[in-house]
Order: structure tokens, then sequence, then C-alpha cells
């Protein structure tokens, strides 16, 4: 995915990078007004309800961590600043917070859609055949926003704490299980690095796998 753009390595990964920025970046200000429109402005106090990059991007998990691991060929991690949200003020209680954690990958899967159906009528080159890519520069481009899309839905979805389908989870399970998931989400970021370092061969070839199907089935 982030191999096949026809720039010099730092041009790729600068595209990369600016692509996942204004994805992570949308994707969290959804969160927020999905969030406010149920009764909690937290996100609005702090100025989180815009789609600016740079409100919702970290310079060390969202920039340089990532832009470092592209370099040595390594699957990046991307991590935005959470959104601040007060389950206590949101309507529904727990059904609430599943509406405002699935907001922001539905939002990744949503631009996926929205690039794919742009590149449609712009009438840009964009096939995949036996695993290969061809397309023109454009096309390219656009199949690398798609991919990060999608990536970030399939891996947000996991319903693991903190990501996001884990609220899903949240709405519906009993409470025994919701007592495990608050007492791992307390660890918070650690999981998703122990999950992308220890668990990566388990996971990861799903997550690449169930991606890639969604990719090829929205360019097809």
């Amino acid at each position: 995915m982030f191999n096949s753009l026809p720039f010099s390595t730092l041009v790729n990964i600068a595209v990369v990078i600016a692509i996942l920025a204004l994805s992570v970046a949308i994707h969290e200000a959804m969160h927020g007004f999905v969030a406010h429109k149920l009764g909690d402005d937290t996100a609005a106090l702090e100025g989180r309800l815009t789609l600016n990059p740079l409100k919702h991007i970290d310079l060390l998990m969202t920039v340089l961590l990532p832009a470092v691991l592209l370099l040595i060929g390594s699957n990046p991690i991307f991590v935005a600043k959470p959104v601040p949200i007060d389950t206590r003020r949101l309507k529904y209680d727990e059904f609430g917070m599943a509406w405002v954690g699935l907001a922001g990958p539905l939002t990744n899967l949503a631009l996926a859609v929205l690039g794919a159906i742009v590149a449609r009528l712009a009438g840009v080159h964009l096939n995949i055949s036996d695993g290969l890519i061809y397309a023109s520069t454009a096309g390219l481009v656009f199949y690398t926003f798609i991919s990060i899309n999608v990536a970030l839905f399939v891996f947000n979805m996991i319903p693991l704490p903190p990501l996001d389908g884990s609220r899903l989870l949240y709405a519906f399970a009993p409470d025994p299980v919701r007592r495990v998931m608050e007492q791992i989400e307390a660890v918070g970021f650690f999981i998703i690095i122990f999950v992308l370092l220890v668990l990566s061969s388990a996971i990861l070839p799903i997550v690449r796998t169930v991606t890639e199907s969604i990719v090829t089935f929205l360019l097809r």
C-alpha cells in the first residue's frame, strides 16, 4: 500500500502522512460532533469540533513515528490525539457512547467510498488484478487514500479497548465483561502497542486481508 506511489521515498512518506493527518482529523472531529449532538460539549469547549488537522494530530505519534516506521519499511502505527468525551453527559448511556465510538471508523469507511466514487467520476485509471495495481499517478494517490481509510476503519473496529469497536461491545456486554474491559482500557495506549508488536503476526494479517478485500470491492 505505502510503497506503490511513484515518487521518491521521502515524497511517498510525505503523501502518506498528509493523507493520514487529514483522515484521522476527520475521524476525531466526527467523534466530537456526534458527542456534541448527544449532549456533551467537552470537545467544543476545547476547540476540537474542527476539521483542522493541526487540532487533532500529535507531532510524535501521528507524524514522526509513522514516518520513521515507513522509512525503515515497517508497518506504521497511527495515533491521533483522542477527542475528550465526558460519558456522564451523553444521552443514552453506553448506547450513546457506542454511537460516538462508531462515528470515527464509519467516517473513514465513508471517506474511502467517496474516494472511490470521485476516482471513477474523474476517469482516474485505477484497477487491481491478481493482487497487482494498475493505475496512473493520480490513481495511485487515490488508491493510497482509499486504502488508508479502509485500514483505519478495519483496525479501529477491533472490539478491544481503547479502540472504537469496543464501544459497541460495551453497549451490549454484561457487567462482568464491562469490568474486564474497563481494566484493559485503563492501560490505554499500551494495549495498542501490545497488539501491534506482540500479537501482530496473528492480528495484522487479518486486518490486511479484510482491508484488501474491501479496497478491491470498492475499486472493482
